[in-house]
């Protein structure tokens, strides 16, 4: 049965770290909305989709957020019943150490399962989704940009196209009309103009194009500036519609679920899992760590502790980083050393907590000794 003053404690650090967790969540936000809108400039999959793949990506974002929520959450709630006098009125009442563990092991054992499902099994899921998406859309005319019955511009310069009709999933073309614009082989631009009376389109076995498979048309080359242009009837001509650009930041690892990463031998999925493992234990970490970091004098500058807090933990987040480089590339074999830190990390916190709360020896009595 929770007491009053757990259930105190608990309704404010819920509250602050919801909050925080918002914050941080648009800020997130705005960074991954820019990074698609690249990837939709690059052609690397249509804006049909692109608000369902931000969403996706914010999910998948959710392991490395949680636990910096919840640690700056903590931090902000409990230093400002410092700053307001209520943990010194509280501890002048008999409240111990235990009185401020429990409700904040309380809240952690929740943030703890919430991190491991988005590390191990939501954040992983949302990958997936994502680049199933971008499959599908890119399999489809429709979701590609083209419209019946309007001229459409292909990604990246890739020309125009004209359809006077589509079937309902999109697969299928009526009369197609394309224009590009390249250059021969000598450097010199050409225009280059394709018709057909019906159409389909398809993508490579890999995934990196889109073509359109046109059947009974005229082909016309017709080099800008000069005269020689040529003409060519055809019972079909495959035409590219828009190369679908490759992520260089992909990791393949990322979308592997974590029974797949346990049977894998190789030390990039190694290394992928000891990130997903490393989230609830970071989350452990980081709350009692912000236990210590909290406890401030009323006068003491407001956002003193928090620019600490912050620190600290882009230091713990750059160790750990490091560490899974480190298996990444072959050089440790296990996920030990990163445990260590945590371990690490968990005994500094405790070292702090015991210091603050340990009893003092007055000045006469160390003098005297």
């Amino acid at each position: 049965m929770l007491s009053i003053l757990d259930r105190y404690f608990l309704r404010e650090l819920a509250q602050t770290i919801l909050a925080t967790a918002a914050v941080l969540l648009l800020i997130v936000a705005g960074n991954a909305f820019s990074q698609v809108l690249q990837k939709v400039a690059n052609g690397s999959f249509p804006a049909s989709v692109m608000f369902q793949v931000l969403g996706l990506q914010m999910v998948q974002g959710l392991t490395n957020l949680l636990p910096l929520a919840g640690f700056i959450g903590a931090i902000s709630a409990l230093g400002r019943m410092y700053r307001e006098s209520e943990m010194h009125v509280l501890a002048s009442s008999g409240m111990g150490p235990r009185g401020l563990l429990r409700p904040v092991l309380l809240l952690g054992a929740v943030l703890v399962v919430l991190s491991a499902v988005v590390s191990l099994w939501l954040g992983p899921l949302a990958v997936r989704t994502s680049d199933q998406l971008v499959a599908a859309a890119n399999r489809s005319v429709i979701a590609a940009g083209l419209d019946a019955g309007r001229f459409t511009a292909l990604p990246g310069k890739g020309g125009i196209i004209f359809v006077d009709s589509l079937s309902r999933d999109g697969s299928v073309l009526g009369k197609t009309f394309i224009a590009t614009e390249r250059k021969d082989k000598d450097g010199r631009a050409q225009l280059k103009l394709i018709t057909g009376a019906s159409g389909r389109l398809y993508q490579e076995s890999n995934g990196n194009g889109r073509f359109l498979a046109l059947e009974n048309g005229w082909q016309y080359e017709i080099p800008l500036g000069g005269l020689d242009w040529r003409q060519m009837k055809y019972e079909r001509n495959d035409t590219s519609l828009s190369n679908v650009q490759g992520d260089d930041d992909e990791v393949p690892q990322e979308s592997m679920t974590t029974a797949a990463l346990l049977r894998s031998d190789d030390p990039q999925a190694l290394s992928e899992l000891a990130w997903r493992v490393s989230a609830p234990a970071m989350m452990l970490v980081l709350l009692a760590l912000a236990i210590p970091l909290s406890r401030q004098n009323p006068r003491e500058p407001r956002y003193g502790r928090l620019l600490l807090a912050v620190v600290s933990f882009y230091l713990y987040y750059l160790l750990l980083a490091m560490g899974r480089a480190q298996i990444g590339k072959g050089h440790w074999h296990s996920m030990a050393p990163l445990f260590g830190l945590h371990l690490l990390v968990l005994l500094l916190a405790g070292w702090m907590l015991w210091q603050q709360y340990a009893p003092r020896r007055s000045r006469a009595r160390a003098a005297t000794a």
